[in-house]
């Protein structure tokens, strides 16, 4: 079966899914926490952020598989990663900010060639693994972020299944795309599986054609 590929355009289509998912939240209930996560959910917006910023972080440079990670990500204290946003400014800000790291990402991957290789813990990937990444771990954290706030999360099968394909090529074929994705990070259950623990990973390098 042909698959099909991972754009920038499917980043950006995640990011403003879940802006709008999150942004009908009240206020206060981002002090909540995140579903699985160990925080609440202004931490794990941050979090979100400072991993799709990575993504275009790591693939940007001329000459970008060896990694140099001269950003500080982990500056100690209440809030250590290197972006953050106001929260006096509410939500919107950070979801702003989601936005915009969505469109670096989108813009990086589709500017560079698909000989392209950027550095990732889970495999060396090329241009259209860091679009995958990008759209995996946005809709992934949307639903941690989602739980905590208390709504609705369920974005379109047709966003969800390319990105799954490319990461988790050994996920099933003929279930239902969000949910099985939930499944392949840890998230939920899937009938016929064994649930996975913490200890998931995805497939960064590239597929083979």
């Amino acid at each position: 079966m042909t698959r099909t590929r991972v754009t920038g355009a499917m980043v950006e289509a995640a990011v403003a899914f879940t802006a709008e998912a999150l942004r009908g939240a009240p206020e206060e209930a981002w002090g909540n926490r995140a579903g699985p996560m160990d925080c609440d959910c202004w931490d794990a917006l941050d979090h979100l952020n400072n991993g799709v910023f990575s993504y275009a972080f790591r693939l940007a440079p001329p000459v970008p598989e060896e990694w140099r990670p001269s950003i500080l990500w982990d500056r100690g204290g209440d809030r250590p990663l290197p972006i953050v946003t106001d929260r006096e400014l509410g939500p919107e800000a950070g979801l702003a900010v989601l936005l915009n790291v969505g469109g670096l990402v989108s813009a990086v991957v589709e500017t560079r060639p698909d000989s392209a290789r950027a550095f990732h813990v889970w495999g060396t990937a090329d241009p259209e693994g860091f679009a995958a990444m990008g759209v995996v771990e946005t809709l992934a954290h949307a639903f941690d972020i989602a739980t905590g706030l208390g709504v609705e999360c369920s974005p379109p099968a047709e966003l969800v299944a390319p990105a799954l394909a490319r990461l988790f090529p050994e996920a099933p074929t003929g279930t239902d795309p969000w949910p099985t994705l939930l499944w392949a990070t840890g998230r939920g259950e899937l009938d016929g599986f064994e649930r996975r623990g913490s200890d998931w990973t995805w497939h960064g390098a590239p597929l083979p054609e």
